[in-house]
């Protein structure tokens, strides 16, 4: 996993690598939250990676989606089986650019912007998120929350749960980062 993760973020990040400064996590945590008057559905994954390298600034995220864990089962078999189509489409990704110059030898926070792509379901779509960069002692944390909308990414719901499932789904992410 270790292997195939730096293989498919290297070629992206690693073009300047003599001064790259590269961050990543292997266990960054994305979680959704979709709120219906009849149902709420949340999920947590606890195993995405991420890289950072903060020489040009670029940001790449990969998670595997059967890795998301649900309070109920039959709702996790369902979102791998009928909505993500996990094992036609594993994973998802996002690769972008801090649109902000960031000083990363100073601590402190930041508010940033990355646009980039982000493929889901086999769809990529340009998206922009905004977010919180915080530089300290230990390394480099990342925090955002933005909504997905599932006709975005061909996720069909069938009439039958419509009423089940939001339209756009919350998303959040924490991801800690390391130097490498």
């Amino acid at each position: 996993m270790k292997n195939y993760f730096l293989t498919f973020i290297g070629t992206l990040l690693i073009s300047q690598a003599s001064y790259a400064q590269l961050f990543y996590t292997q266990t960054g945590k994305t979680s959704f939250f979709s709120k219906t008057p009849l149902e709420d559905i949340s999920a947590v994954n606890g195993a995405v990676s991420s890289i950072l390298n903060t020489t040009t600034n670029d940001i790449a995220v990969r998670m595997n989606i059967n890795q998301f864990k649900f309070p109920n089962r039959l709702m996790e078999e369902h979102f791998n089986e009928n909505y993500l189509e996990s094992e036609k489409y594993p994973a998802a990704t996002f690769k972008g650019k801090i649109a902000e110059k960031i000083d990363f030898t100073k601590e402190g926070s930041y508010d940033v912007s990355v646009k980039g792509f982000m493929m889901i379901h086999g769809v990529t779509k340009e998206k922009t998120i905004t977010g919180k960069l915080t530089v300290g002692k230990e390394g480099i944390t990342v925090d955002s929350n933005f909504e997905i909308a599932l006709v975005d990414y061909k996720i069909d719901v069938p009439k039958l749960v419509w009423e089940k499932i939001a339209e756009k789904i919350a998303v959040k992410n924490n991801f800690s980062l390391i130097k490498k």
